[in-house]
């Protein structure tokens, strides 16, 4: 028995030294993602469940998100650590396929998505947007174009409130204004708010809670924030920001590929379920209310996403504005250096 328990053990002994131990499978995917982690986590989740591929997500924080991914990213780009990036926005992928970040991908979900949200050689694509919009306070100021105007010409903005545009979506929406009005109107238009002392915040949230508790009458921020106040009863409703007469800010998430990823085949399954018709219902059913871009069943939409996606048709293109983004940032940084 002694010579037989012995036998056994040098067996277990030699298989574990020759390698011949249970494999444990690929390394988790590495999701580095500036949408907010409360509507992301479940689908990501959701994702693992159909498939078996764990997720390990990297999120950043609201004042920065998504620039600091973006720059990440850059910076590890000769020893990528991410499989998958999902940017809440469009603007900040579009600089990392100028520094040669991002890898092309046209599987069966960017063929469902318009040519207007999704990169011709296909680094990137979008999906479930949202708005730039006006948060008015009702208690304070009807939602109303006129009741607007007249806020937007007041003197004072000490009850306006606006996020620093060097990050996320007031960034992306800067942007826009560089490219459609030049440098010149649109710095006069940044000195003049401050100037009037509009109320400046650390992000879209933090203009939503100001605006929703009554400290201001109204402020910029994105639908997915205002539905947050909207949700919790507080006395909101929103306008869509237009840059002209009629275009609008959309602004979609983005997928990409990281180049130098040693998963591609579990990345572009990853990135297939992120552009797929269930995953953009999901998240227009979920409470951030993200707009669809692909074609989806209209019948499950409700009625507040299906107003979001007339809003959204007019839409001001966003694939040309790589270079609008970077000047517009440029003087930015410049402007709120210390």
């Amino acid at each position: 028995m002694r010579s037989f328990c012995l036998l056994a053990a040098t067996v277990v002994v030699g298989l574990s030294l020759s390698g011949c131990a249970v494999d444990s499978g690929p390394p988790p995917l590495v999701v580095y993602c500036a949408h907010d982690s409360l509507y992301a986590d479940g689908v990501l989740k959701k994702f693992t469940e159909q498939t078996g591929i764990e997720v390990i997500p990297r999120y950043d924080t609201e004042a920065t998100k998504s620039l600091g991914l973006v720059q990440q990213l850059i910076r590890e780009k000769d020893q990528p650590r991410c499989d998958v990036f999902w940017n809440n926005q469009v603007l900040g992928t579009l600089q990392l396929k100028q520094e040669g970040v991002l890898e092309p991908y046209q599987g069966p979900g960017y063929e469902r998505i318009p040519t207007a949200f999704k990169d011709p050689d296909g680094e990137w694509t979008g999906f479930a947007a949202r708005l730039r919009v006006y948060i008015i306070n009702t208690e304070a100021m009807p939602a109303t174009q006129e009741a607007l105007q007249q806020a937007l010409a007041a003197d004072d903005l000490s009850q306006a409130a606006i996020a620093k545009p060097l990050f996320g979506t007031t960034l992306s929406h800067y942007s826009v204004l560089w490219d459609v009005w030049g440098p010149d109107k649109l710095q006069a238009w940044h000195a003049d708010l401050r100037e009037r002392g509009i109320r400046e915040a650390t992000g879209n949230a933090t203009v939503k809670n100001l605006v929703a508790e009554g400290v201001c009458q109204w402020g910029l921020t994105d639908t997915d924030d205002f539905y947050v106040a909207a949700d919790e009863g507080k006395p909101v409703e929103m306008l869509p920001v237009r840059v002209d007469e009629q275009a609008t800010i959309c602004i979609p998430n983005s997928v990409a590929i990281i180049k130098g990823t040693q998963q591609k085949a579990r990345a572009q399954q990853l990135v297939d379920f992120l552009l797929s018709e269930e995953t953009e219902l999901a998240m227009a059913a979920s409470k951030s209310r993200q707009i669809p871009l692909g074609p989806v069943d209209e019948s499950k939409l409700s009625a507040e996403v299906k107003l979001l996606k007339e809003w959204a048709a007019p839409g001001y293109p966003l694939a040309g504005l790589a270079e609008a983004r970077a000047q517009c940032l440029a003087w930015l940084k410049a402007e709120y250096a210390p």
